[in-house]
C-alpha cells in the first residue's frame, strides 16, 4: 500500500524502519521541526527525520496539520494509510479523512487504559501488572478511536521506563505490519474502545520526579524505575541535588522520620521512607558523573551520615 508516517522519537523511527524494509511503499515522512538540543542548544533533526533522510524518503515539517497548505500537501499524496506513531501534533478531521483506508495510530498501552502522551510512565508508577502496544484506527478524539490490535506484554519488577519502551518498540512493528495486511485485505473487524475503563497518562512534568520520601517505599522504587532514563528521579540533602538512577525497596518497620539516612554502606544508602525504606543503588551528584552508590561514598560518605535527613 501506498502509506505516509508521522512519527518523532526513536520509537516512531523503530515503526518507520519496518515499514521502510516492507512491500509498502513510505511515500512521505511527517515529523515534529528541528528542536534545539544538547549543552549547545543547536537545532536537532529527530530520529524519524535521520532515518527518513538516510532512506530517501521526503521529509514534512508542519508547525501544524491544521494549516490548508499542509492539507493540500497531504492531499497531493493520495495515501491508503497515514500511520502515526508518537507524532506529537494533532491530526484534525480534515486530515483524518484523507487516506483511502484513514489513518492508524500505535499507541505504547492496553487501550483505554493510559490515553495520553505518556503511557509507559504512568503504567510502571501505578504498579501496572502489564502494559502492551495498541493499534487504533483515529478519530478526533484523545486516543479513543475504534481498536484494529492488540498485543500484551508483562512488566517485570526490574523494568524501567527505558527497558519497557525498548520491548514494546520491539512488539510494535510485526503487528503494524500485520495489522496493515489485514487492512488491505479488509478483514479487520474494528471494536469500539470501553469509554469507562479509560484513564489519561498525562505527561510528565519534572517536578514529579522529585522523591516525597513519606511515600511508601513502593510507590518511591516505581517512580524511580518508571521516571529512568526519562526525567530522572530527583531529591536534595543537605542542599545537594542528586539524581536517584536505580534502587530497590528495602524492609524496615522502625519509627525514623520519612527521608532519614538510615544507613550507608557498600550495600546501599538505605533511606526512611513513609512505610518501608528505599535502598539507594545508583546516583549522580550534580554535575557528576552517574555512579554506584559503593563510589560515592568513597569520596562522600560525610554527605550521607546515618542521621541525615533528605529535603
Amino acid at each position: 500500500m501506498r502509506l505516509g508516517f508521522a512519527g518523532t522519537p526513536q520509537f516512531a523511527a523503530t515503526h518507520l524502519r519496518a515499514l521502510l524494509d516492507s512491500r509498502h511503499d513510505v511515500a512521505a515522512v511527517y515529523t515534529q521541526p528541528d528542536r534545539p538540543a544538547g549543552r549547545g542548544r543547536q537545532l536537532g533533526a529527530s530520529p524519524v527525520k535521520e532515518l527518513a533522510l538516510a532512506r530517501g524518503i521526503a521529509v514534512r515539517q508542519p508547525l501544524s496539520l491544521k494549516d490548508p497548505n499542509a492539507q493540500e500537501e497531504l492531499a497531493a499524496l493520495v495515501l491508503d494509510v497515514l500511520v502515526v506513531v508518537a507524532y506529537g501534533l494533532i491530526l484534525p478531521p480534515a486530515v483524518l479523512a484523507l487516506p483511502r483506508l484513514g489513518c492508524v495510530n500505535v499507541h505504547a498501552s492496553l487501550l483505554p487504559r493510559w490515553r495520553g502522551a505518556a503511557p509507559v510512565q504512568r503504567a510502571l508508577a501505578a504498579g501496572d501488572a502489564a502494559s502492551g502496544i495498541t493499534i487504533m484506527q483515529m478519530d478526533a478524539g484523545l486516543d479513543t478511536g475504534a481498536i484494529l490490535a492488540m498485543s500484551e506484554c508483562p512488566i517485570t519488577a526490574a523494568d524501567t521506563g527505558g527497558s519497557l519502551l525498548d520491548r514494546l518498540a520491539a512488539l510494535g512493528p510485526p503487528l503494524l505490519l500485520e495489522t496493515l495486511a489485514g487492512l488491505a485485505a479488509g478483514n479487520l473487524k474494528p471494536h469500539p474502545q470501553d469509554n469507562s475503563q479509560a484513564t489519561y497518562a498525562a505527561k510528565i512534568d519534572k517536578r514529579e520526579a522529585a522523591i516525597a520520601w513519606h511515600d511508601s517505599a513502593v510507590v518511591i522504587d516505581r517512580k524511580v524505575r518508571a521516571f529512568t532514563p526519562v526525567p530522572v528521579a530527583h531529591a536534595a540533602l543537605k542542599g545537594t541535588t542528586m539524581r536517584i538512577w536505580a534502587g530497590a525497596v528495602s524492609a524496615y518497620s522502625g519509627g525514623a522520620t520519612a527521608g532519614t539516612v538510615l544507613s550507608a554502606d557498600r550495600d546501599g544508602i538505605v533511606v526512611a521512607c513513609g512505610e518501608g525504606a528505599y535502598r539507594i543503588l545508583e546516583l549522580q551528584l550534580e554535575g557528576r558523573k552517574r555512579l554506584d552508590a559503593a563510589a560515592i561514598l568513597n569520596s562522600r560518605a560525610d554527605l550521607f551520615a546515618p542521621g541525615a535527613l533528605f529535603d
